[in-house]
């Protein structure tokens, strides 16, 4: 990120807070007179907000509010729980995150637990990008949840191993190699594999290969209607088959993704590209480490698509709503989320923030000076707008973990690997 900048910044972020909501001292809330009102934050993993210091921010603008956060470290762990106490009306944070791949669940089931974020003072429905808006409103035209950030996917790839194997380095000239299709990603493993440094292969994983495509589709794993349509959808049996293609051609590194393994894979240097959503470049950073800067380049994905992104909702068991309301819409506005953006790496689902220069003109100085600000911008600009079904999450996690994982470790054809993740889905669904 460029020093010159952080001004811009800071002028764009006075500018959205001397807009909001005055402080008020009324103690409203249910504070006991105190004038106080604390607020608690419910979030899954490190979700960016306190760490960036947007909490600090939001109570130094109103000194009569306390923000308190608990983090469960994996969503696996924390959404069953908010689901527990959804049910129960109880036990709930003023404000909870929920991860994309539960939304449509919240939003089909949950809705008339959670409050209108549309008629939140301070939100701007035409400040969000319209598929994202679309994913937190409920059946009934209701929207719950405010959309945090999303994952608008590129490939990052090592320069030096490109060079190595005799493929072209200039992030254009390699976008260009498969621009428009995941074929052409083959392809280029291919060519890779045929002149790839010792102990590298193209890339990490097959399942993190078919993630990447069924991100790019625009209808996955239920249709329009809400309906299953996993197992007769086209669109994912070609993801199914090609990702099974870098596994059976020798074009991964055989590696489980988020695994200590795989971690291990980034600092060793044992694979050349990997589907790169922008919040996956603070991954590589830390886990490929100083060695790793200036090797590592971004450009463009065969197909834009999006892997990932989250939802603030305020539960209406909440003692404090109205308050939670307010901090919700400011969390989530362009210029919190700019901030977010150049603190955390989280991009924003707020596409007016894509016109903040701190966005637009971003530049990220581990990735060779990649303008990763643009490149992203503009792949969430083009994601399809896929139907996103209760069980996606379920779904997306069997094919990967269960069925494409025996195909790229243990030698299964697609077919066997296919049938073992059929199989482990019935099962979760219950069908």
């Amino acid at each position: 990120m460029r020093p010159g900048l952080r001004p811009l910044l800071a002028a764009a972020l006075a500018a959205a807070l001397l807009g909001g909501c005055a402080p008020d001292h009324d103690g409203a809330g249910g504070t006991g007179g105190t004038g106080v009102t604390t607020l608690t934050v419910g979030v899954f993993g490190a979700f960016g907000y306190q760490e960036a210091g947007l909490y600090d921010a939001y109570t130094r603008l109103h000194p009569d509010v306390v923000i308190k956060q608990t983090s469960i470290a994996r969503n696996e762990n924390y959404y069953p729980q908010l689901l527990t106490h959804l049910g129960a009306g109880s036990g709930l944070a003023d404000i909870q995150a929920v991860e994309v791949g539960n939304i449509a669940e919240i939003t089909a089931t949950q809705a008339g637990k959670l409050e209108d974020l549309g008629r939140a003072p301070g939100v701007d429905r035409s400040a969000f990008l319209p598929w994202k808006w679309a994913q937190g409103t409920a059946p009934n035209g209701k929207t719950v949840a405010l959309g945090t950030d999303i994952g608008p996917q590129a490939v990052c790839y090592r320069k030096d191993l490109f060079a190595k194997a005799g493929l072209p380095t200039d992030r254009e000239a390699v976008g260009a190699l498969w621009a428009g299709d995941w074929r052409a990603y083959l392809e280029a493993g291919t060519r890779y594999q045929q002149g790839a440094p010792e102990g590298t292969a193209f890339v990490d994983s097959a399942s993190g290969v078919l993630s990447a495509i069924n991100g790019s589709s625009a209808e996955r794993f239920y249709d329009a209607d809400g309906e299953v349509v996993y197992k007769t959808n086209p669109a994912v049996k070609d993801a199914w088959n090609l990702a099974a293609a870098f596994a059976e051609g020798g074009l991964t590194a055989r590696l489980q993704q988020f695994t200590p393994d795989w971690d291990q894979g980034f600092s060793q240097g044992t694979f050349a590209t990997v589907s790169c959503p922008a919040w996956m470049l603070g991954y590589i950073e830390d886990k490929a480490g100083p060695a790793g800067k200036g090797r590592w380049d971004v450009a463009a994905a065969p197909r834009p698509g999006n892997w990932g992104g989250s939802f603030l909702v305020v539960p209406s068991a909440g003692k404090h709503t109205a308050e939670a309301a307010r901090l919700a819409a400011w969390l989530t506005a362009p210029a919190q989320q700019a901030v977010l953006f150049e603190k955390r790496g989280s991009f924003p689902s707020a596409s007016a923030a894509h016109r903040l220069p701190v966005v637009a003109e971003a530049t990220h100085p581990y990735f060779r000076g990649a303008p990763t600000g643009a490149i992203f911008a503009r792949a969430a600009r083009d994601v399809p707008v896929a139907p996103v079904g209760p069980k996606d999450l379920v779904i997306q996690q069997n094919l990967a973990d269960v069925g494409m994982l025996q195909v790229d470790q243990k030698g299964k054809t697609a077919q066997e690997g296919w049938d073992a993740a059929v199989k482990a889905i019935d099962n979760a669904l219950d069908l």
